[in-house]
């Protein structure tokens, strides 16, 4: 059975994230869905990006992820496909896949094709997933990509002694996930004493292991699965109860 996740703007109260379902279906019955989130903020691909980024590796090798975000349609539409360490991406080209991974072979990025009376966002999508799902070669499921679209990234600013970072997202727990990866913190921490600043309250000075390191109600920052740094509050709603939003800045000075 071939697995296929799903990340996509469309909500849940219309019927796109079904349809989409029911197209794929229609063509290959032996699929195994994974609904990763249907409620992506509408258009934001960064936010897009960062799901697919926490999940992929989490899934066996093979599996087929699919983005559908930013959806826009103009003669010029391209839904593409590419393999990227063992496994397979579908989605528009608009930048999407450069913010998720920093080295895509731009030459094996593959345009997918379909009846041009029905080259809609669900029946190509539908037709990569057939075409992937029967074992097809990626060079066969679509002709070469003639230029891959890319978008610039928000990355923290650095200096010695200093990282200024960005909250890229806000979970249904109200934890607020910021854009600085484990392995780039501990780089620039270097086994120094550090403070994370936010807001008027008083910086973090320790990351910890879980929420309950501390007594509940209390602020901490740790490492969250995707290996991203996250502030919360045990048993509480850090977005709300500290006023962090997304895109607000964060500081973290090294001592």
């Amino acid at each position: 059975m071939q697995i296929v996740t799903l990340i996509s703007d469309f909500g849940i109260k219309d019927h796109y994230a079904s349809l989409l379902k029911g197209t794929i279906l229609n063509l290959n019955s032996d699929i195994q869905f994974v609904d990763v989130t249907h409620l992506v903020d509408t258009y934001d691909i960064r936010q897009a990006s960062y799901f697919l980024n926490a999940i992929c590796k989490k899934f066996p090798k093979g599996t087929i992820h699919i983005v559908a975000v930013n959806n826009y349609y103009d003669p010029g539409y391209e839904i593409i496909c590419f393999e990227y360490k063992g496994h397979y991406y579908i989605g528009p080209n608009n930048g999407v896949f450069s913010l998720a991974f920093d080295s895509i072979d731009e030459e094996h990025i593959y345009k997918i094709e379909y009846d041009e009376t029905e080259r809609d966002l669900f029946n190509l999508i539908a037709h990569g997933v057939s075409l992937i799902s029967q074992q097809m070669s990626i060079t066969e499921v679509g002709t070469p990509l003639n230029s891959f679209e890319k978008k610039i990234d928000i990355k923290p600013v650095q200096t010695q002694n200093e990282i200024r970072a960005t909250i890229i997202h806000v979970d249904k727990y109200e934890n607020v996930i910021i854009n600085v990866h484990r392995e780039f913190f501990e780089h620039i921490r270097n086994d120094r004493p550090f403070e994370i600043f936010f807001k008027y309250y008083n910086p973090i000075t320790e990351i910890s292991n879980t929420y309950s390191d501390v007594p509940i109600g209390e602020v901490l920052a740790l490492f969250n699965s995707a290996n991203y740094l996250e502030i919360a509050l045990n048993m509480g709603k850090a977005s709300s109860q500290l006023d962090l939003l997304k895109d607000e800045t964060i500081q973290i000075r090294f001592l």
